[in-house]
């Protein structure tokens, strides 16, 4: 069964046209202009009861846009949205007691107050009763490993810990879908594969259904088995997550810090980014190469310091974008 349904929906925002200079800023200010901005055009998907779903592309793809038309928060110009059968334009109170929403950027917890009572606050706002939420609290602190720090006032918790609150507060009513929005931005990558598994293990034992959106290719590579991308209002790839792996993941960066200046050479699966003096930054492509063979090139003996990454995001993107013959424009 479906948990959302999006059929044709669109979205044109009425913006003020931008000049350049101190002129055209004054001839906008007393004569505005106005354009179109096709946020999302006519876009169709599907998302099944307990899938974890990615849903991507480059700013100003209509990410946001499409959650809000999903969550109701923004109407639909044309097309239509049923998510857990409910209309989002027509019955917004009803869907949020449905769903939860985590937003890695904003904060939705009261900072003097403790996770423990902001937790009975939320609560209170989905009409729980005071057991429902006390038994509810206990069962997401033990998934969440919330004990140290639940009774610590937000304000004094790490950007780690906070997020674990965040999502166990949009848990906190038994959402049947958690729509994620970035929500290991800034964390060090140890917290980050914390929170991670924490989705997992809430995916695995609640069935939560997951649309998350992320720029970090760890969060999509670990969490999710589809992905969609989105580039200029517009679906450009609905695919499982390993079409993606096979055809993109298979690409690391490697920067590296050696003890003695060596040069390293471009070769089959080898590409080098940058090099100078100590310092070396190139990318591998593991089908051909292991990272450790490529390693040996410059002397894995001596090699000072490195950090291997997947590719950035937005390269994956433009990779597709050429591989479907699309412009990024």
């Amino acid at each position: 069964m479906n948990a959302i349904e999006a059929m044709e929906l669109s979205k044109t925002f009425r913006v003020r046209r931008k000049e350049k200079g101190m002129k055209g800023s004054l001839r906008a200010l007393l004569h505005p202009e106005t354009e179109e901005i096709k946020a999302v055009d006519r876009i169709s998907f599907n998302v099944k009861e307990g899938e974890v779903l990615a849903f991507i592309g480059p700013n100003g793809a209509g990410k946001s846009t499409t959650i809000k038309m999903l969550t109701g928060i923004l109407y639909p110009d044309a097309g239509t949205a049923r998510v857990l059968d409910i209309d989002p334009s027509k019955k917004r109170k009803q869907l949020a007691y449905e769903i939860g929403t985590v937003f890695g950027q904003k904060e939705q917890l009261w900072v003097h107050l403790t996770p423990y009572d902001n937790f009975q606050f939320f609560g209170a706002i989905y009409d729980l009763s005071a057991r429902e939420t006390e038994a509810r609290i206990r069962e997401l602190g033990e998934i969440f490993e919330l004990g140290a720090f639940i009774n610590t006032p937000v304000r004094s918790l790490s950007l780690g810990q906070r997020i674990r609150c965040e999502i166990v507060a949009s848990l906190i009513h038994k959402p049947k879908i958690l729509f994620l929005d970035e929500p290991t931005i800034g964390l060090d990558p140890v917290v980050k594969e914390s929170i991670r598994s924490l989705i997992k293990q809430m995916n695995k034992e609640l069935g939560t259904t997951i649309f998350l959106t992320s720029h970090d290719v760890g969060d999509i590579e670990k969490l999710c088995k589809r992905i969609i991308i989105v580039n200029s209002g517009r679906i450009v790839l609905d695919e499982s997550m390993e079409h993606l792996k096979y055809h993109y993941l298979n690409k690391k960066i490697v920067e590296a810090k050696l003890q003695e200046e060596a040069l390293l050479q471009a070769g089959e699966g080898i590409t080098v980014l940058k090099q100078k003096g100590r310092h070396v930054k190139f990318e591998v492509d593991t089908e051909k190469m292991p990272i450790s063979d490529a390693l040996h090139l410059i002397g894995g003996e001596n090699v000072e310091d490195i950090n291997i990454s997947n590719i950035p995001l937005e390269n994956i993107i433009t990779e597709i974008y050429k591989a479907e013959n699309i412009g990024t424009t």
